[in-house]
């Protein structure tokens, strides 16, 4: 079963992450930011994974190490409940409509990292959440996931509804290309052999 448990201490964060790639959505999320919490717990219900995420952070300084931190987290698990990547699909890729929003991502389970961030965001925050704090987010991912992701805004100008469209849009991205293929389960999904 592809699941993993992971942790991260650091003076600015204490994070526990639990992520089951084949669960049902099923979340429980504490990261001590509401909007957070709510973009991880959709993320969770349209990839249709498990996640428990519960974080500690330095929120009276911002929730910049929370975003960026949960992050790496999120990526870190990801990364290692894929293992070797034997039998995954590898890529992924979804347009999804969030009302006048309308965002386009793809992702590439390659083993580099790269994030391609193409969201326009109006408000600073969202709430109490600083916008430019989702970027940090996706960065920190992909770094620690090893996948090139590609996050495109082709419409809307509504903060939220572009945030949350994308959160939705790389979740389905990412279920995608983790299901394992079964057609190719025993093979890695690259000539080099190794992903």
């Amino acid at each position: 079963m592809r699941k993993v448990l992971e942790t991260r201490e650091t003076a600015e964060t204490k994070i526990k992450l639990g992520l089951n790639l084949d669960g049902s959505g099923k979340s429980d999320i504490k990261s001590g930011c509401g909007f957070l919490d709510h973009m991880l717990t959709l993320f969770a219900k349209h990839g249709r994974f498990d996640l428990s995420v519960e974080c500690q952070g330095d929120t009276f300084v911002d929730y910049h190490h929370t975003a960026e931190d949960i992050g790496i987290v999120l990526g870190t698990a990801f990364c290692k409940a894929l293992g070797d990547k034997k039998g995954i699909q590898r890529y992924g890729d979804m347009i999804l409509p969030m009302d006048e929003a309308l965002i386009l991502s793809a992702v590439d389970f390659s083993g580099r990292s790269y994030l391609g961030y193409g969201l326009t965001l109006h408000a600073e925050k969202v709430g109490d959440f600083d916008t430019e704090l989702v970027e940090e987010f996706w960065l920190g991912f992909t770094r620690s996931a090893g996948c090139n992701l590609h996050i495109k805004q082709l419409s809307g100008a509504n903060s939220h509804h572009i945030i949350e469209g994308a959160f939705k849009s790389v979740a389905r991205s990412i279920k995608q290309a983790v299901r394992i293929d079964e057609e190719f389960k025993d093979e890695i999904p690259s000539t080099k052999g190794v992903l």
